[in-house]
């Protein structure tokens, strides 16, 4: 189950790869070309908006997977019932 997971991780990472070199030279330029404290403030606003959707990821999943084992369970007691 773990190589089949790590598989998949590769997989998903090298299909990513791309979308790395996207990144708008327009942007960059002018996100260098500011003073560090700039540049600081466009990496702590980047971190701020990228927070919630992982939030609400991290709660999503978290809640489907509790979800699943209960059901899970109450499946299993059903059958031994």
């Amino acid at each position: 189950m773990r190589s089949r997971l790590a598989g998949i991780a590769c997989v998903m990472a090298l299909w990513a790869a791309p979308a790395f070199a996207q990144g708008c030279a327009m942007c960059y330029s002018t996100a260098r070309s500011t003073t560090w404290q700039g540049q600081r403030a466009i990496s702590r606003g980047v971190l701020v908006l990228l927070a919630p959707p992982v939030g609400f990821m991290t709660v999503g999943v978290g809640m489907a997977l509790r979800y699943g084992k209960k059901r899970d369970r109450q499946q299993a007691d059903e059958i031994t019932e």
